[in-house]
């Protein structure tokens, strides 16, 4: 299992043994990390920015085909960015209720009173 975890939290350093041994599965594999990398609040931790420039250095090599590799990643970014909005749209209403809401613009309003009752004591 912690073979399984070291290859998927580091597959930018696995891509060649994956792609020898997947072929066109790679693909799906590259479109799952990166959607889930931008889709899923949870999993940041997923090697993204260097899994994209390890494809892109198989593509220059011929490992893998630029089209489709750009066009599959385009669509898991936005479709990612999208559910990740919708989480966000979904589920930010609850976690910052009117409570909290209206207890940070209290803590506001004495702040920003404070720093306007300084100046006037400047002048």
């Amino acid at each position: 299992m912690a073979h399984v975890i070291d290859i998927f939290l580091h597959l930018d350093a696995y891509l060649n043994v994956i792609i020898q041994q997947y072929g066109v599965w790679t693909y799906v594999i590259l479109f799952a990390v990166v959607f889930l990398e931008t889709g899923v609040v949870v999993t940041p931790f997923l090697p993204g920015d260097s899994l994209l420039f390890a494809a892109g250095a198989f593509a220059a090599t011929g490992a893998l085909e630029v089209g489709w590799l750009f066009g599959l990643l385009f669509v898991a970014a936005v479709l990612g960015d999208t559910v990740n909005y919708r989480i966000g749209y979904s589920l930010g209403p609850r976690a910052f209720t009117v409570r909290i809401v209206s207890l940070s613009r209290s803590i506001w309003s004495v702040r920003i009173n404070s720093t306007s009752g300084m100046e006037a004591r400047r002048s």
